[in-house]
Parts: C-alpha cells; sequence; structure tokens
C-alpha cells in the first residue's frame, strides 16, 4: 500500500507542467462597435433631458415656486387689469397648473417631446427668453430654464411662442429646446426687439445691463412698455450700485423709466439662493408712464456704448464699414 502510494507521488512531481496557451491563441474580446456621431448625440440629449425633468420636478415642489408664482401672480393681474383684459383670463389660467409636461423620467427619451397644454387662454402673452446659459452643463442654467417651462405652463404660453436666445448655445443645447419646442432665434439680436402691441413677458435672468437698456428703446413708447414685464435683475438694485452719472451717460433708458415702472422682488430661499437672487418682476403701469416728461419720450437716439469700459453682452457681429474699400 505504502509502495502504491509513493510510486502515485513520483509519478505526480514528476509530471510536466501544462504549457500555458499562446496568446495569439487566446479567444480575443469582442470589442463594441464605435457608436455613431449621430447616437452620440441623442445619447447626450436624453441625458440633458432627463436633468430637466428631475430639475423640474424638485422645483415644482419647492417652496420657493409657489412664492415665485405668487409674485408673479400679482404683477401679472394689475398688469392685465390696466389694459383692460378680462378679470377672470389670469385666475382661470393660474388655477390651472399641472405636471402633463413632464414626461415619466423612464420615457425619456432623445427623441421625445414632452407634453403639454396648449391652451393660450384669453391672455395671448408671448415670451422672450435672452441669456439662459448653458443649461446642459450648468446647474444653475437648468434651474432657469425648467423655471421658464413651468412658467409657461402656467400661463398657458405655448412654447412655439416663446423665443429664445444665448450666443453662447451649443449646438446639443440647441437641438434640446428644439425638443421641449420653443422657438430657437437664430440671430443676436442684443436685446432689440419690438414687441409690435403683443403682450409680451420677457425672461432674462442676470443679463449685461445694456440687454435691458436695449429692449427699453426698442420699445420707447408709452403704449409698447405698458404691455411687457420683464424678469430680470432688479432695476432698483442697478440704480444703487451704479453712479447715476454712469447710470444716465451708458445706460439712459433704464435711468429714465426708473420713476415710471413698479418693481416686485422674487422670493429668497436657500435652495435657489445662487439662481434667482437679485431678481424682479417689472410691469410699467400706464398712468405712471403718462406722468413722466414729453421730453423723455422724445430722445430715442439707439445705444451705442463706445464709451462704455465694462458692457457685460455679447455683441452682434457685424463688419465694420472703416474695413471696406
Amino acid at each position: 500500500m505504502a509502495a502504491a502510494t509513493a510510486t502515485a507521488l513520483e509519478s505526480w512531481q514528476a509530471a510536466a507542467p501544462r504549457k500555458r496557451r499562446s496568446a495569439a491563441r487566446r479567444p480575443r474580446r469582442r470589442e463594441a462597435a464605435p457608436r455613431s456621431p449621430k447616437a452620440e448625440f441623442e445619447s447626450d440629449s436624453g441625458v440633458v433631458l432627463r436633468r430637466i425633468w428631475e430639475a423640474e420636478k424638485d422645483l415644482f415642489i419647492s417652496d420657493f415656486w409657489s412664492s415665485a408664482l405668487e409674485t408673479i401672480n400679482r404683477c401679472l393681474t394689475k398688469h392685465l387689469e390696466q389694459l383692460k383684459a378680462p378679470v377672470g383670463s389670469l385666475s382661470d389660467i393660474f388655477g390651472n397648473l399641472h405636471l402633463d409636461s413632464l414626461p415619466d423620467e423612464s420615457d425619456v427619451a432623445p427623441d421625445s417631446i414632452p407634453r403639454e397644454t396648449l391652451v393660450t387662454g384669453t391672455c395671448h402673452l408671448k415670451c422672450v427668453c435672452y441669456g439662459i446659459g448653458n443649461f446642459a452643463t450648468c446647474i444653475i442654467a437648468r434651474n432657469q430654464l425648467t423655471f421658464l417651462l413651468l412658467l409657461l405652463e402656467k400661463c398657458q404660453i405655448p412654447r412655439s411662442h416663446c423665443w429664445v436666445y444665448d450666443p453662447l448655445f451649443s449646438q446639443l443645447e440647441i437641438e434640446v429646446l428644439n425638443t421641449l419646442g420653443v422657438t430657437v432665434l437664430s440671430e443676436n439680436e442684443e436685446g432689440k426687439r419690438s414687441i409690435r402691441g403683443e403682450r409680451t413677458i420677457f425672461y432674462m435672468l442676470h443679463c449685461g445691463t445694456a440687454l435691458y437698456n436695449n429692449l427699453l428703446w426698442s420699445n420707447w413708447s408709452v403704449d409698447a412698455l405698458s404691455k411687457m414685464v420683464i424678469i430680470g435683475n432688479s432695476f432698483k438694485g442697478l440704480e444703487e450700485r451704479l453712479l447715476a452719472r454712469i447710470l444716465q451717460k451708458n445706460y439712459p433708458y433704464i435711468a429714465k423709466i426708473l420713476k415710471g415702472l413698479e418693481e416686485l422682488e422674487f422670493p429668497q430661499t436657500s435652495q435657489y439662493m445662487d439662481i434667482f437672487n437679485d431678481t424682479s418682476v417689472h410691469w410699467f403701469p400706464m398712468q405712471k408712464l403718462e406722468q413722466l416728461s414729453t421730453d423723455i419720450w422724445e430722445f430715442q437716439e439707439e445705444p451705442d456704448y463706445q464709451d462704455c469700459e465694462d458692457l457685460e453682452i455679447i455683441r452682434n457681429k457685424t463688419e465694420d464699414p472703416s474695413t471696406t474699400d
């Protein structure tokens, strides 16, 4: 028995080691086929849409949203009353917000268009948004965009009646905005957009002062200004931060309209402090506008900002006449 065991042990010790399989004969790991640029683009847009959806859910249930909505409601109510809009129109609109515009998270796809109610009510408001920023990568800009989307639904403004522009938009962000259904402007207007008699909300948070000045210049009349609402940087804050001579020289239309507007500040909460700080709702009561000096309305020179050192806006690229033959 012992001899048999010894013989088996010797044969085990003498056994030659197994040869390792050569690298050339190893089965290769299958590499994933390279994704097409279109597939990558659609995947990225799906991620951005999902992040917008998540931010919109958080904003909708926040105390800030309900408080900010109350502020906007107070302003728009007075605004529409002076325009002799039907008294019940705004309350009807503001009483029917729902979250149909938010797609189920599992349903978010690159080519999906979030559902919305395209009922305009009797107010026929339009909206223009400037300078919202790179929302695909910046959480502050993303929250500002989600606020805009909720506001459009609350006021029952069709997304196709909302014009959006930022010179910093990437191609991905433009495609996402198209998917969301808003209208992306192709040219830098520098804020020089006339409302052409249509009641319009301008949503322009943390924009350069010149952008507000240009907007006022483009609508420099009692009739036009009385039909506008501006959600953006506090004009009172601008007056407090800038020297009077600087405000009057560089931004004359803001300086002249300070006595012809009403302003309500946005509420401040810790959750959205860095996103909506220094933000107010501005509207222009016709009674106040009519009390301004007639000389104010006669001055309508287009702003040029030649002597303005800190312009804070991206100018529209135009050819310098001096360079042409």
